[in-house]
């Protein structure tokens, strides 16, 4: 039996497809759709270009699905999470946000939750170590780190639920 093999292709617009072959030679992909939402597709044993199965799930969906599969991943957006108690997330700044266009340091996130912002990806550009004036933009990821509570308060200051 063969290892299995995991090919990701970028789709434009979308988002970006994994196609997962099993060492049984099953064939079955998961499309991650920019809007958290997933599409699960199973393919016939028989002809693995059919698909014999679609699923779409909302982000939500997603993410227990995640859960079910690896029960130590609590998020989304966890990058990493230590023995230390702390963890690593990453949180979007929404387009919609009170904080898009303004400075990092107006949102006194490092003062009210002990979290911090280690780097913020913007666009393909990532901005290590953002200091208080680094202005804000909507689409922006900014890479927290801290306890999990601090970094569950931070991502309530910048507006996630």
């Amino acid at each position: 039996m063969s290892a299995p093999r995991l090919r990701a292709t970028p789709l434009p617009g979308i988002g970006v497809q994994y196609d997962l072959i099993t060492r049984e030679d099953r064939h079955l992909s998961v499309v991650a759709h920019r809007d958290g939402a997933r599409t699960v597709s199973v393919y016939r044993a028989d002809d693995p270009d059919s698909c014999a199965q679609s699923l779409r799930l909302t982000g939500s969906e997603a993410g227990a699905l995640i859960d079910a599969l690896k029960p130590s991943h609590h998020s989304a957006s966890l990058l990493y999470t230590s023995g230390l108690g702390l963890v690593a997330e990453r949180i979007e700044v929404a387009a919609g946000s009170r904080w898009n266009g303004r400075v990092l340091g107006d949102t006194k996130m490092r003062t009210d939750t002990g979290a911090s912002v280690v780097a913020a990806l913007r666009r393909a550009e990532a901005i290590p170590s953002p200091a208080p004036d680094f202005r804000l933009a909507g689409g922006d990821i900014l890479i927290v780190v801290g306890t999990r509570e601090g970094v569950d308060a931070a991502a309530a200051i910048l507006g996630r639920e």
